[in-house]
């Protein structure tokens, strides 16, 4: 155990600290310019706003790819952005489920940001841990990629052929769990996630917890289960943990801006996940390719994977016009 905690610690050094001090300084300036001044105030974010925020999330991660490029050479540059699209591509599942818990909680509009903010400190934990994990775990076997290849590929098989079945959040065993050994009251509390509440007639008080931290903690455990596919995924891109962690965290905080505007189309990307089952199948057979014939071009797995998601949104949106007129003229 202590020998693996040492080989996770000797990854994430494996690049001079003020690199990794560049990133830190970038993310801990996005998150205070967020809360602090973009969105001090509880208010409901639009569309509009959400493109704009989303736009200038996704600029800054150009920018830093770009950064990449100049200072780590071409091929890093373009497993970055690589691993960086595979990442926003395989998230917009998770705008689905996130949406499934603001509807289930009935989490208001101008609360919802504060969820997903508070979301992402986790994410930057939970995924460190997870990336450093699995560096960890290349490093000292490396034939753990097969086993995270044959992964990918029978999770997008699986994604393929399953049915669209109506997901019933109140019989999840976490929230299950949550409620029977926290206490929660019914009601918001402006958007504090714990409140004090008296206990019976007896007048002493006690830390009860609001719906806001249920819709917190569900949002939390969706990112890690979402982490599990993810986080392999961009292992088969590249194996170096700074690619793998700065790419992921760039990717999930440009999306959390983009859910506003998402959420109000999500009905309209009903065909996306076969695309994104694909994505999985490709990056899942090019481990194998890798460890057989020797790594493609990068370039190649930008193309496919690009071109994949992209024909995805394109036939979701076709589709789904067609459906809308069709129900429309009977």
């Amino acid at each position: 155990m202590d020998s693996l905690l040492a080989t996770v610690f000797l990854e994430f050094l494996g690049k001079p600290v003020w690199i990794w001090l560049v990133f830190v300084g970038i993310v801990l300036t996005l998150l205070v310019l967020d809360l602090g001044v973009l969105n001090r105030r509880d208010h409901v974010i639009g569309v509009g706003e959400s493109l704009k925020l989303s736009a200038f999330y996704i600029a800054v991660a150009m920018l830093f790819g770009g950064w990449v490029w100049w200072s780590m050479g071409g091929e890093a540059g373009l497993q970055y952005y690589t691993g960086f699209f595979v990442e926003k591509s395989l998230s917009l599942d998770n705008v689905f489920v996130i949406s499934l818990i603001f509807s289930y909680f009935a989490v208001p509009r101008e609360l919802q940001h504060r969820v997903l903010f508070w979301g992402i400190l986790g994410v930057i934990v939970l995924r460190g841990l997870m990336i450093g994990a699995g560096a960890a775990l290349v490093s000292e076997f490396h034939w753990i990629l097969y086993v995270f290849g044959a992964f990918l590929l029978l999770t997008g098989i699986k994604m393929l052929f399953a049915k669209d079945e109506e997901t019933n959040l109140g019989e999840n065993v976490a929230l299950r769990f949550v409620k029977r050994h926290i206490r929660v009251t019914d009601r918001f509390h402006g958007h504090r996630f714990l409140v004090k509440e008296p206990v019976g007639d007896s007048g002493a008080m006690r830390w009860t917890a609001t719906p806001l931290l249920l819709a917190l903690i569900m949002v939390e455990l969706a990112d890690l289960v979402f982490a599990v596919d993810s986080v392999p995924a961009i292992f088969a891109i590249t194996t170096d943990p700074y690619l793998v962690y700065t790419s992921n965290i760039f990717a999930i905080l440009g999306l959390r801006a983009l859910y506003f505007a998402l959420a109000a189309m999500v009905h309209r990307f009903r065909y996306l996940k076969y695309a994104l089952a694909l994505v999985l199948v490709f990056i899942g057979g090019k481990i194998f390719y890798t460890q057989v014939f020797g790594k493609p071009d990068p370039l190649i797995a930008l193309g496919v994977t690009f071109a994949l998601i992209g024909g995805g949104v394109v036939v979701s949106l076709w589709k789904t016009s067609r459906e809308n007129k069709a129900v429309a003229a009977e």
